[in-house]
C-alpha cells in the first residue's frame, strides 16, 4: 500500500522562506519521478515543480529562482524549498508520487501555505 504523507506547511510574511518535505512509501522503485502541485481557493490545482527518477527538475515560471525541489538520497523523499514567499503563493501544496510499473499517481493529503503580511 502506498503512502504519501506531506509536512512543513505554515504561515510566512512575504520574503519569507518555507521547506515542505514529502515521504511516500510502498512505491515500486525507490526514486520513483515525484512533485509538488498547488491549490489556491477557487483555482484548480496546478504543478508547481516535478523530478524525475534521474532528478531532472521541472519548475513553473512564476517560481523558477524562489523554489528548489530536491530528493534525499536513494529515497522517495523530497522537499521543496520555498524563498521570497508572494501572497499569490498561498495554497494547499500537494505531493505527488508515480509509479511508473503500475502506471499510477498518489497524492498526499495536502499541506497549507500562507503567505501574508
Amino acid at each position: 500500500q502506498v503512502h504519501v504523507v506531506e509536512s512543513g506547511g505554515g504561515s510566512v510574511q512575504p520574503g519569507g522562506s518555507l521547506t515542505l518535505s514529502c515521504a511516500a512509501s510502498g512505491l515500486t522503485d525507490n526514486r520513483s519521478p515525484m512533485g509538488w502541485h498547488r491549490q489556491a481557493p477557487g483555482e484548480e490545482r496546478e504543478l508547481v515543480a516535478s523530478i524525475t527518477s534521474s532528478d531532472s527538475t521541472f519548475y513553473i515560471d512564476r517560481v523558477k529562482g524562489r523554489f528548489t525541489i530536491s530528493r534525499q538520497e536513494d529515497k522517495n523523499t523530497i522537499r521543496l524549498q520555498m524563498n521570497n514567499l508572494k501572497p499569490n503563493d498561498t495554497a494547499v501544496y500537494y505531493c505527488r508520487a508515480t509509479d511508473l510499473h503500475v502506471r499510477s499517481d498518489y497524492w498526499g493529503k495536502g499541506t497549507l501555505v500562507t503567505v501574508s503580511s
